[in-house]
């Protein structure tokens, strides 16, 4: 792996980022130490590191602050743009202070200026980094590509690259209190295990997936869809305009609809049914064998 070109710095803009290990790894022995953990540097086993840059890795290492036991820890090295993408370079510690070898599967991880505000995020596979020894500090580079920076610019100094815990909770159904109150135990669960059916949303995506439709005898048609949230915080939405369309394709009708605002949380999914009055109709025999609604461009 050819990365020791972007390591070539001793010294350290960003900051640390630091949570409990039990929020993104289950099953680890906790110790029940209370001193403070140094770690120590560690490098990925197919790494043949030229010593020089053995030596910036391991100043860089030890001038780390300890952790505190049973913690896990990103800390944020510096940042270089690729001139050929515009990618975000983002190079840091990796760190555990536990007492045992750990790995840690697939993450979303937001990049944070001084204030905390997001400027980059994007899902990453941290099996690449490999097993990360006992008490160890690991160097990686985090790449963040245009489609997932929200900034013009990286930020210079007192950043953080940090855990979104959020996006290892598995993806769940949320209700508003009327379905709450109005469903049954198994018409909830039937809903849980259609969420859970679903595809996985990627990072920050935000989709409209239907259930249930029906044409109703006044010439209305009711449409029960799921509003899922791939954010890492909750949306609110105050409008949303919606087309319905059949198995043929086609058109069956079009609406705006206000909501006061309806709230979705993070990491989940809200079941909402709108309905479109006989006004919005524009087909009124309807293949309803396959069906969906989209937002119109």
């Amino acid at each position: 792996m050819k990365l020791f070109s972007f390591f070539q710095k001793a010294e350290k803009t960003g900051s640390d980022s630091t949570i409990g290990s039990e929020e993104i790894i289950e099953g680890i022995d906790k110790s029940t130490e209370t001193d403070e953990v140094e770690t120590t540097l560690s490098l990925h086993p197919s790494w043949e590191v030229p010593q020089e840059q053995e030596y910036v890795f391991r100043f860089l290492s030890n001038e780390l602050e300890p952790l505190k036991p049973n913690q896990i820890s990103l800390s944020g090295i510096d940042i270089d743009v690729e001139p050929a993408n515009g990618s975000w370079l983002v190079k840091a510690f990796f760190r555990s202070s536990l007492d045992q070898e750990i790995s840690v599967g697939s993450v979303e991880l937001m990049l944070l200026d001084e204030e905390g505000k997001t400027l980059a995020s994007d899902e990453f596979d941290l099996n690449e980094l490999g097993d990360i020894p006992a008490r160890s500090a690991r160097p990686w580079v985090f790449t963040f590509t245009k489609d997932n920076i929200f900034a013009e610019e990286p930020p210079k100094e007192n950043w953080k690259l940090a855990f979104n815990v959020q996006s290892m909770v598995p993806h769940k159904l949320e209700l508003e209190q009327t379905w709450e109150d109005g469903l049954t135990a198994e018409q909830k669960e039937g809903l849980a295990k259609v969420v859970e059916g679903l595809p996985k949303l990627k990072p920050r995506e935000v989709n409209i997936s239907g259930f249930q439709v029906k044409q109703q005898e006044d010439g209305s048609i009711a449409a029960s869809v799921f509003i899922r949230n791939g954010h890492s915080k909750q949306i609110n939405i105050e409008k949303l305009p919606l087309e319905l369309i059949d198995a043929t394709g086609d058109l069956v009708a079009r609406g705006s609809f206000a909501l006061s605002p309806l709230s979705v949380k993070a990491n989940t999914s809200k079941p909402w049914t709108f309905i479109y009055p006989k006004e919005m109709v524009q087909k009124t025999e309807p293949d309803f064998t396959r069906w969906t609604v989209r937002v119109p461009q």
